[in-house]
Parts: structure tokens; C-alpha cells; sequence
């Protein structure tokens, strides 16, 4: 019944944003991402962003205090932080509910992960034919995410209501795991930056025009590629070898 309910509403807020925005999709291109989930995922990259450069500010003033003045200064940044992070928390939240059924693990990704020097290395030219629309890493670096909104949340409600509110101990503890839980997560926005670019090219056009070339969809995602357009990806990517050479 609540899986019900989020499909209905990520359907109506699909519907909702399409009438503003347009995709479009020339020949020999599928429709990866529709203008609903690339509105949520710039807003997240946006608000992730904002609560980070004033959390250094306010983090490690000695080293970052050129980052406050952007912000209006020290005292500023200290009283936006929360805000920023409370809507990179919203926006990531409507996100998971776009992503929730993509992103649940499978067999197939345990599969991925047991391999994954082999498509690290480049040894692997074609990720394995299981990989459905998001591959293992996707979804281990999405569930991380989801698990470091949860400690912001927690460890940020903690902080900002103070010692007075929670007690001295539990504003120490909140300290550390807050910004363990930065750290982690700007490493993994690293991986995800290289990746979406330089790593798999053409990712980074997926969430700007929302569309994807066929070779891209067979090769870094097979198993959605078949889905989508009901053809075997090794035998599309032969034919196209094909046609080359003709």
C-alpha cells in the first residue's frame, strides 16, 4: 500500500515537470532520465554543495575562512548550514523515492561487486550482461548516501538545538559522526564526478539533455538496454562493429 502511494506520487511529479521541460530524443538515443529526476538530482548536487563549502568554513575556519565571505561571513555561514542541509536532505529524499525500485539490490549486483577489479581495471570492456539500469556501484554509493542523510539529520537536529538541549556527550559524539559522514560522502561525489565523466562518457549528458546513445545504454547497462528496446546487446553492439566497417 505504501509502495502504492510512492509510485503514485513520483508518477503525478513525473507528469507535473514534463509539461515544463522538454527532453529530447533523436535516433539512436533512449530516454535515460526525464526532467523530474534531473531537476531533483542538480537541486541535491546544489544543496550538497552549499551545506559543504559553509560546513569547512565553519569546520576548519584556519583553512577555509575563504569560503565565508562568499556566504557573507563566518556568522552567516554557521546560520545557513543547517538550511542547506536540510534541503540537500528533502531534495535527496524525493530522490530516493524516484530511484527506490531501481536501486534494490538483486543477486546480480553481489555478482558485480565479487567482480569489480575486472570492470576497475577496464578488463571487462562491457559491463556483465545483468546490469540492469543502475549497476551495483550506483546503488552501494545511492544506499550510502541514504545512510548519511540519516546521520546528518539525526547528528545535525543534535547540533544545532546544542549541549543544553542533548547534553555534552551526545553534541561530542554528533560532532564526529557528522563529519565522518562529510568526508565519506565527498569522497564518494569524487568517484561519482570521475565516473559520469572521464570514466563512462556520455553519463554526464544523460542528466543535462536526459538522453543516452544506444552504444552507452548496451554497454554500461545491458540488461536495461534489452529491456528497453527488446534487442540482445552483444548482437547490437556486433552490428554496429558492422556497419562501420561497411
Amino acid at each position: 500500500m505504501a509502495s502504492g502511494a510512492v509510485e503514485r506520487f513520483d508518477h503525478k511529479a513525473r507528469e507535473s515537470f514534463e509539461s515544463l521541460g522538454k527532453t529530447t530524443v533523436y535516433r539512436g538515443e533512449l530516454l535515460r532520465h526525464p526532467v523530474y529526476t534531473r531537476v531533483l538530482h542538480w537541486a541535491v548536487a546544489l544543496f550538497f554543495f552549499l551545506a559543504l563549502f559553509t560546513g569547512f568554513g565553519i569546520y576548519l575556519p584556519w583553512l577555509f575562512r575563504w569560503f565565508t565571505p562568499i556566504f557573507g561571513g563566518g556568522p552567516l555561514s554557521r546560520i545557513m548550514h543547517p538550511y542547506f542541509g536540510m534541503a540537500f536532505v528533502f531534495f535527496f529524499g524525493l530522490q530516493a523515492l524516484n530511484w527506490l525500485q531501481p536501486m534494490l539490490w538483486t543477486p546480480a549486483d553481489s555478482k558485480w561487486m565479487r567482480n569489480i577489479m575486472k570492470v576497475v581495471s577496464g578488463e571487462e570492456k562491457m559491463e556483465p550482461p545483468e546490469t540492469g539500469f543502475f549497476n551495483a556501484g550506483q546503488k552501494f554509493q545511492f544506499w550510502e548516501i541514504v545512510g548519511g542523510c540519516v546521520a546528518y539529520l539525526i547528528t545535525g537536529i543534535i547540533l544545532w538545538a546544542g549541549a543544553r538541549t542533548f547534553g555534552r556527550i551526545p553534541v561530542a559524539i554528533s560532532y564526529v559522526v557528522h563529519d565522518i559522514s562529510a568526508l565519506i560522502m565527498l569522497g564518494g561525489i569524487f568517484v561519482h564526478i570521475y565516473l559520469s565523466t572521464i570514466g563512462e562518457p556520455g553519463t554526464f549528458q544523460s542528466m543535462i539533455r536526459g538522453a543516452v546513445s544506444e552504444a552507452w545504454a548496451w554497454t554500461f547497462h545491458p540488461a536495461w538496454y534489452k529491456q528497453i528496446t527488446g534487442r540482445d546487446p552483444l548482437q547490437a553492439c556486433e552490428d554496429a562493429r558492422r556497419q562501420m566497417k561497411s
